[in-house]
């Protein structure tokens, strides 16, 4: 099986309810993911959206996470560190960690889930941004996988 990313809180292409949005407690979703590749030493996730009106926007930088681990529970605190080690990092409303979909009103917004598999752990402090942990992680990505969900107001 390919390595895959998974979410107890929406199906694949469907609605992310409003629980993991601005419009309510703002908490990040439950993420799971199997069959990573045999190497990895680290996985990264970043949540964005390409539809936002300014270009697209960062919601979530997430970095460092373990090797082990194969799921991220519902509500992730929004702080540099977390218990694990993995450290997260600055999204495009400049906070720490995890910020949901919030779009302007209209056509609903794409948001992307992207979790990759690295062969390394990543030299970055807390409060990278998406593209420092993007030149972080060139030529480290054995492997990556999306799960999509939209949102709309």
């Amino acid at each position: 099986m390919p390595f895959q990313i998974a979410t107890t809180a929406f199906s694949a292409a469907e609605a992310i309810p409003k629980k993991f949005t601005c419009d309510g407690p703002d908490v990040s979703p439950q993420l799971s993911w199997k069959e990573a590749p045999v190497g990895t030493q680290s996985f990264a996730l970043i949540m964005d959206d390409p539809d936002a009106p300014a270009g697209t926007w960062v919601h979530w930088v997430l970095y460092n996470v373990p090797a082990n681990m194969t799921e991220l529970p519902e509500g992730v605190e929004k702080q540099g560190q977390l218990a694990s080690g993995a450290l997260q990092g600055r999204n495009d409303f400049h906070k720490t960690g995890y910020g949901g979909p919030c779009p302007p009103p209209g056509k609903p917004h794409r948001y992307f889930f992207k979790l990759y598999a690295l062969d390394t752990k990543l030299n970055l402090k807390t409060g990278a941004t998406k593209p420092d942990l993007e030149r972080a992680m060139k030529g480290h990505i054995l492997v990556e996988t999306e799960l999509m969900g939209h949102y709309g107001r």
